[in-house]
């Protein structure tokens, strides 16, 4: 799928692009291509002279091939973003950028949440827009406010396990089922600072090269100070997932310790029994019970006095609740 936008008093206009005629018409300040197929590549190709990477070459993660000059002067960035999937696992999905011709190019897997809000909030908002490169400070923008948004997601999250792990009483399934979110969430937060991180790379690279405008740069500025924010909150969200993971852990332990404690004090009040039944039960001939007529109710009784006893103890000293 392409994408084009262009600039009309300060607003992103989209055009819609069928044939290589089309494409030729317009002067665009942004060319968003989702999968692109072969097609589209020759496309954009033969029109602005520039080659569009491929998968592999998007996902490289070296410094070197995620941020650099080409020969020609054309600028290539390599960004990562947040992708969430309704009710399914959240990924990062890495973003190839061009700036050249003063147009911005971007190439993608996936249709991100990031890059549709910005191009509704182009629409709504006139002059936010003044070229190629503010609106790749806006997607960095944008992506720093979405990051912050899924993060307050996260918190909520872990207020309703912690919520359910708090409680007077936690069951091992309870238990499981906390570990598993909070496992899930902690996946989420790893992967928002690593997408920050990113961004925070991507940024100053841009600041580095002097191709921003004075209030470009300022943009840019402000953009990492967001981001430094968004670490300090992913840092107490850390904390607070070890902290809900150890108090889980803790009780599942106290849980598998009252079992276990049942078993010892059972095993102990059994012993006494165990004992007399022991003794009457050896077969030596010369036994002066073995006469007795009240000798085996005798011994059942005492048996049964010796279980009961421990019992009465151990409740007694607490060590049954």
């Amino acid at each position: 799928m392409i994408n084009v936008f262009v600039l009309q008093n300060g607003r992103l206009n989209q055009v819609n692009i069928e044939s290589h005629g089309d494409l030729e018409k317009v002067q665009p300040v942004w060319v968003d291509l989702t999968e692109p197929n072969d097609q589209e590549r020759a496309w954009v190709k033969s029109i602005y002279g520039v080659t569009l990477p491929g998968e592999d070459e998007v996902k490289d993660i070296e410094a070197s091939a995620r941020y650099y000059e080409a020969e020609n002067g054309d600028l290539h960035l390599r960004t990562d973003f947040l992708f969430e999937e309704d009710d399914g696992p959240s990924s990062t999905v890495t973003v190839a950028f061009i700036l050249a011709r003063n147009i911005l190019f971007s190439v993608h897997g996936e249709d991100l949440p990031v890059f549709r809000l910005v191009r509704m909030r182009a629409r709504s908002r006139p002059g936010s827009i003044g070229d190629y490169k503010d609106v790749l400070l806006d997607l960095y923008q944008t992506d720093a406010e979405y990051s912050a948004d899924a993060l307050e997601g996260v918190y909520k999250k872990l207020d309703e396990v912690s919520t359910r792990v708090l409680q007077k009483k936690l069951t091992d399934q309870a238990a499981a089922e906390a570990l598993s979110a909070m496992a899930h969430e902690e996946d989420l937060n790893g992967r928002i600072r690593r997408n920050m991180m990113d961004t925070r790379r991507a940024v100053s690279f841009l600041m580095r090269g002097r191709l921003l405008s004075v209030d470009q740069f300022e943009d840019a500025r402000q953009i990492l100070r967001d981001i430094e924010s968004l670490d300090g909150h992913t840092a107490f969200l850390f904390d607070k997932i070890n902290f809900l993971m150890d108090a889980t852990v803790g009780f599942i332990n106290i849980n598998q310790n009252k079992i276990i404690k049942i078993f010892s004090v059972a095993s102990v009040a059994f012993l006494p029994p165990t004992l007399i039944a022991s003794i009457y039960g050896m077969n030596f001939r010369f036994m002066p019970e073995f006469n007795w007529h009240l000798g085996y109710p005798l011994a059942l009784v005492l048996m049964v006095c010796s279980a009961i006893t421990p019992f009465w103890y151990f409740r007694r000293r607490g060590w049954l609740n």
